[in-house]
């Protein structure tokens, strides 16, 4: 039921204000005048939580102008709108983004320093939006700010999680899970709509519909339990403030917040079951699914943005274009991976049962409406549900689910080619064992776009998980390479090097970023790179200061920062990079009259909290640190640090530090990163597979200018097929098997001997992600790296055409590509 009656922020036209001055005394007066009137502080007791809430106070009025000013121009074209449903916005902070997009970067650090207010000490203030938890939400965050960039109309759909992915700390080596509470003293960036509110229901009865004209597919759905999905706005600015498109974010809440007559009958817990049923939708993003309750509440998560969200756009295309049938052509809906895959079964049923379409022209609508980015070939990730708990849950959709699936598979049938093991990948249901709702399934059936996010995970799709699938449907698959705003990862976040970079080649870049190649001509100047080195330097003394600071860590600044930060999971090989490490300690001590070069290792990234072996791997590089950092053999050679509670703010500040990333993840496994790109671009030289979007960047930067290492995709595929045998490999490398039985036997976990020989064990065992397979070739790579260290000008040299060769990984030439290709709402 939707509960608005007009569109948020759509009003009858009116004047238009006068465009707001950039003066820096304009705006300290207005951040003075906001800091009394909004706040009610007097300048001279504000604190520095109260400047960076007027700050943006103040630069938010701004982005609203454009804000108001876009919607009315997307309303007056009535074009097509975009649609971007995820489950995770890694947004990170605002303030700064927003103001260097409006351009008043350089001003609001003069009004500030007018008022003795120092920018970059209240912008650390700023929490970040716990929203996401690696790549797939901060590709989302990015994709929204080019998407207002590029002048796309937009609008982002999600949730607004109350305490999101948790705050990690470090408790003697472990990782402990802590609630993100990152909303405790309000969001001054979002908006609430109580008018464009949503019923979103769960489990009950279905029945069919009893009016006379009704279709043999139309049924009445009869929830058991309703709840309300409010939403939340915040404005998204887009690169010189040209589009200010929205991210909406939903929040749950009770039809009845308290159950008064068991309130007062004394059960004063019971009688606010109903509220903490529907807050708990929005609490915690990716709730641990080892249980069944912990399934149920991922699934009810998923349902509930996705029903919302599907809501709001069927009321708004109903509002201002009047037909259903028309939805194709005015609303591009992109699913950002399986999560809002449930999204195509809500689509049929609101077309099917709301609106009284026949079974052929909703299926119709739904796929020419829908697309789908896949992001991972890992099963796991592709989800799938139960067939009890989904029927349970959403009777319904389960309903739906099987009608599309019999179409489907009748279609194949008749295609011919599909034996019964084909048949049996393509449907819908999963009948090996318990039979469960494939995800990935459904949102393939009903998109007309599915899109890998590199090259090589895109020919592997065709290859492996979706298969069948595309010889069903041979023109759905295509690739669309993943890219970064290159607006925060390299302007907002080392502003040394963006200075230098505009001194040396002006200012296209800035809006083209294939205007990066004019830097190769300073790749080979010797002046500029030792102003490019010094820049390096400052970042990274910036991040020694800044750890040392958090958690008492001192490392030298003149040393390689060798940087490895992502989401922990055996398939990224943080443990092929720990192994490593313990393998140079060792060489280190052993042969100390050797040219060692000094090398920090820094590690951050969180682990799912039942992750048993990526929690495990996290306490390894701390019990490594804690060998290494101790042991007076290696001072000054060798320093392993692993960073807690990384965010967008933390790696706003390792990126821009780092020396060499490390994207070594198994060949075949990784859909593309993103983190490559970001370090990049930031002067960083790649140490990697030939894994996700790493074959493209050699291919940009040159081979001579990235260190490869390690199997193929296609290597790994025949590695496993052929019967690898990792003790052999293991018995054939001294240093490899010296490190593993180091910590095998508990050289590093001197009080629980044991605590590693399942986790060791595993590599002996099968090795499923090659990191004994991989690891002399890797080990080379390292040692290449050293010898190119202590040649400081080919360094600079190969770091800066790293720089100048990052532009094609733009996310703005991402969006334009999904905008003609898919979206078809190219300006």
């Amino acid at each position: 039921m939707n509960l608005s009656t007009q569109d948020p922020g759509v009003v009858p036209a009116l004047p238009k204000p006068a465009p707001r001055q950039s003066d820096p005394a304009i705006l300290a007066h207005e951040i003075v005048e906001r800091l009394t009137y909004r706040l009610g502080k007097d300048a001279a007791a504000a604190q520095p939580h109260d400047w960076l809430h007027a700050v943006i106070l103040s630069i938010r009025d701004r982005v609203i102008d454009s804000w108001i000013s876009s919607t009315h121009k997307t309303y007056e074209e009535q074009g097509r709108r975009v649609y971007y449903l995820s489950l995770e916005f890694l947004i990170g902070r605002l303030m700064r983004d927003a103001v260097s997009n409006m351009e008043l970067l350089d001003e609001m650090q003069q009004a500030l320093a007018s008022l003795n207010v120092d920018i970059d000490v209240i912008a650390e203030l700023e929490p970040d939006a716990a929203l996401g938890n690696g790549g797939l939400g901060r590709l989302a965050a990015c994709f929204m700010e080019s998407m207002a960039t590029v002048d796309v109309p937009a609008y982002g759909y999600g949730i607004r999680y109350v305490n999101g992915m948790f705050r990690q700390e470090i408790s003697d080596g472990w990782q402990v899970e802590l609630p993100e509470t990152w909303l405790t003293h309000g969001n001054p960036w979002e908006f609430e709509r109580r008018e464009a509110s949503y019923e979103v229901g769960f489990g009950g009865l279905v029945d069919p519909a009893e009016n006379e004209d009704a279709s043999p597919h139309q049924m009445v759905w009869k929830p058991a339990e309703r709840v309300i999905a409010t939403p939340y706005d915040t404005p998204i600015a887009g690169w010189r403030g040209k589009r200010v498109n929205t991210l909406r974010l939903w929040t749950a809440q009770p039809i009845d917040p308290i159950l008064l007559d068991r309130f007062n009958a004394g059960d004063h817990v019971g009688a606010l079951q109903e509220s903490n049923r529907a807050e708990a939708l929005t609490r915690v993003l990716y709730p641990a699914d080892s249980s069944p309750a912990g399934q149920e509440l991922r699934l009810r998560q998923e349902y509930f943005f996705s029903a919302a969200s599907l809501q709001d756009i069927v009321r708004r295309h109903i509002q201002y274009f009047g037909d259903i049938k028309t939805l194709p052509d005015k609303a591009a809906i992109q699913l950002n991976d399986t999560h809002p895959a449930v999204s195509v079964a809500e689509m049929m049923r609101l077309l099917l049962d709301v609106h009284g379409l026949d079974f052929d022209e909703a299926w119709d609508i739904t796929r020419r409406t829908f697309s789908y980015t896949n992001h991972t070939l890992l099963p796991e990730a592709l989800e799938s549900w139960p067939v009890p708990l989904f029927e349970r849950l959403l009777p319904r959709h389960m309903q739906i689910v099987y009608a599309v699936n019999s179409r489907l598979l009748a279609e194949a049938r008749r295609a011919g080619g599909f034996d019964d093991k084909a048949i049996g990948t393509i449907s819908l249901i999963d009948e090996g064992g318990e039979r469960r709702v494939r995800m990935g399934n459904l949102a393939f059936a009903g998109s007309h776009s599915i899109n890998g996010v590199s090259a090589l995970h895109t020919d592997l799709m065709k290859q492996t998980v979706f298969a069948d699938f595309h010889r069903l449907y041979p023109t759905r698959i295509n690739n669309k390479t993943n890219g970064v705003t290159f607006r925060r990862w390299l302007m907002q976040c080392n502003p040394g090097l963006f200075s230098l970079i505009r001194e040396a080649i002006g200012d296209r870049f800035m809006d083209d970023a294939e205007g990066l190649r004019d830097l190769e001509a300073f790749a080979h100047d010797s002046a500029f790179q030792e102003k490019f080195l010094a820049v390096k330097l400052a970042n990274k003394q910036h991040l020694s200061q800044v750890l040392r600071e958090r958690i008492n860590a001192r490392i030298d600044p003149s040393a390689m920062f060798d940087i490895h930060i992502k989401r922990i999971h055996e398939y990224k090989r943080q443990l092929l990079n720990i192994i490593e490490a313990v393998s140079l300690y060792d060489q280190i001590r052993s042969h100390p009259e050797r040219n060692w070069v000094p090398r920090v290792k820094l590690f951050g990234g969180k682990a799912a909290p039942s992750y048993h072996n990526a929690k495990l791997i996290i306490k390894l590089a701390n019990d490594v640190a804690r060998v290494v950092n101790h042991d007076p053999a290696v001072q000054g050679l060798l320093k392993v640090q692993f960073v807690p509670n990384y965010n967008v703010s933390m790696a706003e500040i390792m990126i821009p530090a780092a020396d060499l990333s490390e994207q070594i993840s198994t060949a075949g496994m990784e859909a593309s990163g993103t983190g490559n790109m970001k370090f990049a671009v930031n002067g960083a030289l790649t140490i990697g597979t030939l894994d996700g979007a790493n074959v493209e960047m050699r291919d940009h930067v040159e081979a001579d200018n990235i260190l490869i290492f390690g199997l193929t995709a296609e290597e790994v595929g025949e590695r496993r097929a052929n019967g690898y045998n990792p003790r052999d490999v293991i018995e054939g490398s001294t240093e490899l098997s010296q490190a593993l039985n180091a910590i095998r036997s508990g050289v590093f976990s001197p009080g629980d001997p044991n605590r590693y020989a399942d986790l060791i064990g595993g590599i002996y065992d099968h090795d499923w992600f090659m990191v004994a397979a991989d690891f002399d070739s890797y080990a080379s790579a390292q040692r290449k790296a050293d010898a190119l260290w202590n040649d400081k000008a080919a360094w600079a040299s190969k770091a800066i055409y790293n720089v100048a060769r990052m532009g094609w990984f733009s996310s703005d030439r991402t969006i334009r590509e999904y905008a003609r290709d898919i979206w078809k709402v190219l300006p």
